[in-house]
């Protein structure tokens, strides 16, 4: 149940960012996005082991520290360079004249965004929620380095049910263990994997 409540606001929140990132990056380009755009991506590559003693005190002076919500704070802001850089790709193919002539007939920031792109996002949006729920949900690292007793996300309460001492070892339990702390990705997998192919290549090829 942890790993639930820290999932689903995580990938919603991560997504929403990446989402507006990336309209604002590739069509509403302004002085110094290339170099916002190139510092964000540098993100995607970093070990998250850098991140590790920063985060811990930012998370100290914030007051989440091995909270529910702490873990969602860092697997939001680990999730945005990715995520950005999903949206900004498939948004670049996007015609530039649906924004101009949105904007000729009055149209905003917003109302572009809300009524244009986002409806034409559905492929990529699709792609980066079952990346985003996959890496979240099986990451083990920041999971057993920020949560505390009663914030332990799937992944850390599997490997400390492996690693108990007991005289015989139950690989019975284990396993039934490791299923169902996979079943979840799993099942996204198999209702939506078709749709997570189609969204890898939609825009890879203009015109």
């Amino acid at each position: 149940m942890n790993s639930v409540l820290m999932v689903l606001p995580a990938v919603a929140v991560s997504t929403a960012i990446g989402a507006l990132n990336g309209y604002v990056l590739s069509k509403w380009k302004f002085r110094g996005s290339e170099l916002m755009f190139a510092l964000l991506l540098f993100g995607v590559f970093m070990p998250m082991q850098v991140v590790l003693l920063p985060m811990s005190q930012v998370l100290g002076w914030l007051g989440i520290a091995s909270s529910i919500w702490g873990l969602i704070l860092v697997h939001v802001v680990a999730g945005i360079p990715s995520t950005t850089l999903f949206f900004r790709n498939y948004y670049v193919g996007l015609p530039d004249e649906l924004i101009k002539a949105a904007m000729l007939d009055g149209a905003g920031f917003w109302q572009i965004f809300r009524r244009i792109v986002l409806p034409l996002s559905t492929p990529i949006l699709v792609v980066t929620l079952i990346w985003q729920f996959t890496n979240i949900w099986n990451d083990f690292l920041y999971g057993v380095v920020f949560s505390g007793a009663d914030s332990k996300p799937v992944t850390v309460g599997l490997n400390n049910l492996s690693n108990t001492s007991s005289s015989v070892k139950e690989y019975n339990v284990d396993m039934a263990a490791a299923i169902i702390a996979a079943l979840p990705t799993l099942l996204v997998y198999v209702l939506a994997g078709k749709y997570f192919v189609r969204g890898l290549t939609a825009g890879a090829v203009k015109g």
